[in-house]
């Protein structure tokens, strides 16, 4: 019981903090950059990415046997895009204002390099219950990262949190923030802030891992990380 309990929380806390898809693995930068201007706009897009995330995952766990490896990719595809449909018309119809507000970002989840690489790395090989937790983890530390990087634009760029003026920051606004630009700027420092923090989890000897990145296979990366020391050992 205490493993599984231990299991279970090792996957959510990978997802949101060690494997972040925006923050440490840098995927899906598109919607990350394109809805964080406003708070309202980045936790909605988080929200609609979990619920796809979850559902994916959890169907391609339970078909993936079914489902022959020549056309996988595809028939992943078909899973998220069904998923991305049903969130497009419950948005659509209970928050038109969101739904207009995120635009063909809504649309694009169905191809979100993180949804479909979670789909191939981990649902088509794991059960449903451990593919359902990956989902839940990478989806909470994607919508985590999304609601901070929109927080920290609107608050200092807009001066304003959820459309509601901050007055003591109306004087004080830097519009840079909510500007293209002032979007890679933040992602860059958000980036930056997240590795210094958690760049040092082994045994206080900092880790550097090829396990999380999707090429490790095709260079013929272990996986499993080297310490500085044994890199520089090595060298």
């Amino acid at each position: 019981m205490q493993k599984t309990e231990k299991n279970a929380l090792s996957l959510l806390l990978n997802g949101i903090i060690f494997e972040n898809p925006v923050f440490v693995l840098v995927l899906g930068t598109c919607p990350t950059l394109a809805v964080t201007s406003s708070v309202k706009g980045a936790l909605g897009m988080g929200i609609a990415a979990l619920a796809v995330l979850v559902c994916s995952n959890t169907v391609v766990s339970l078909l993936h046997k079914l489902i022959p490896d020549e056309v996988r990719i595809p028939c992943y595809i078909i899973i998220i895009a069904a998923f991305v449909t049903v969130v497009q018309m419950i948005m659509q119809a209970f928050m038109p204002e969101l739904y207009a507000l995120l635009g063909v970002y809504l649309a694009l989840i169905t191809v979100n390099c993180i949804i479909l690489g979670r789909a191939e790395m981990f649902a088509g090989k794991n059960g449903i219950i451990e593919s359902a937790l990956d989902g839940l983890g990478m989806g909470l530390g994607f919508t985590l990262a999304l609601t901070l990087m929109g927080t920290v634009r609107e608050v200092f760029g807009n001066g304003s949190f959820l459309g509601m003026p901050i007055g003591v920051l109306q004087n004080y606004k830097i519009s840079f923030l909510v500007s293209p630009p002032g979007g890679f700027f933040v992602f860059g420092a958000l980036i930056a802030i997240v590795t210094a923090l958690t760049n040092g989890a082994v045994n206080g000897k900092r880790r550097l891992t090829c396990k999380a990145c999707p090429m490790s296979k095709m260079c013929g990366a272990s996986g499993e990380g080297i310490t500085e020391e044994d890199k520089n050992g090595a060298i």
